[in-house]
């Protein structure tokens, strides 16, 4: 049995269909799951309820933690390490091995022109704080010996859900309006494709030899600004080429009436300097090309 934790989300919905691959024993675990494949069992659950989140888990050869809360610092701190802490004493209890999808917001801000799984874990942010201290979390049990775990890290991702690009981008065009970009276009700005990484994750959670360490998820390095990333989206949608660019003090100003841009304010340095994810590691050991950003952006409007 594998289950995902967090079934119905952006990675969840394609690491489903990729474990076909492996195995026909898939539980999908959320609080109302839908149906992926032909013979997923669903498992309805309020996996924050530490009894819930153990029933979901019992029985499970292997974990994959893809869920998401709410994005803002008060929930971040109340919600992952308490999830975190069960999660671990639950695949501990059960035998189960666990792969953590996580993101980048713990590396050091000024070492982001090449992220490597050797990045400096350096947060400057609120919510980089609290990635940190998971992921720590995670790695300490491995080490210690009591779960076999591994971390599939991700850059920011591209896919029908919950995508930067799909809300700032693809949807503003189709409605005849300007693009919006953050911070400043001119800069790199790499994005991993949610297919790449939703089969990345099923390899890694396969793969015996992948455990206890951490791996950067599967991502072209063709080195892309954030104008570029418009204008081949543009391109492809037979839309003007124009756009917009949110400077960062309209973060702040803004931040002070609307609680949701507070929030995504301390993480705009993400697109005020070169942002470029390094995914050798995986791509050597397991001899894997990641898309192409043409044929990402291709396959995600063709979804849409």
């Amino acid at each position: 049995m594998q289950t995902i934790l967090g079934s119905g989300g952006s990675i969840g919905i394609p690491l489903a269909k990729e474990l076909t691959a492996y195995t026909d024993r898939i539980r999908l675990v959320s609080r109302n799951p839908k149906m992926i494949n032909e013979k997923d069992e669903l498992f309805p659950a309020d996996i924050t309820d530490p009894a819930q989140l153990d029933k979901a888990i019992e029985g499970s050869e292997v974990v994959y933690l893809t869920i998401g809360f709410e994005y803002n610092i008060k929930a971040w701190r109340e919600k992952w390490p308490a999830l975190i802490r069960n999660v671990i004493e639950s695949c501990r209890k059960h035998n189960a091995r666990l792969v953590f999808f996580d993101n980048i917001y713990m590396y050091d801000r000024d070492h982001l022109n090449d992220i490597t799984e050797d990045t400096p874990v350096r947060p400057t942010s609120r919510k980089g704080e609290v990635r940190a201290e998971i992921a720590g979390m995670i790695m300490d049990a491995a080490k210690q010996g009591k779960i076999k775990a591994l971390i599939a890290r991700c850059a920011d991702y591209y896919g029908p859900k919950n995508s930067v690009l799909v809300e700032m981008v693809v949807k503003n065009l189709k409605a005849g309006k300007s693009a919006m970009w953050l911070a400043n276009a001119d800069k790199i700005h790499t994005f991993t494709a949610a297919i790449d990484a939703a089969r990345a994750t099923a390899m890694l959670g396969n793969t015996d030899d992948a455990y206890n360490q951490v791996w950067h998820m599967p991502t072209s390095k063709t080195p892309l600004r954030g104008k570029q990333w418009i204008e081949l989206i543009a391109g492809m949608l037979n839309k003007p080429y124009r756009f917009i660019v949110i400077p960062k003090w309209v973060f702040a100003l803004s931040g002070l009436f609307v609680p949701f841009m507070r929030e995504l304010s301390e993480m705009s340095y993400q697109f005020d300097r070169d942002y470029i994810f390094n995914s050798t590691k995986f791509e050597r050991h397991f001899g894997y090309t990641p898309l192409e950003p043409g044929e990402g952006i291709a396959m995600l409007l063709k979804s849409l």
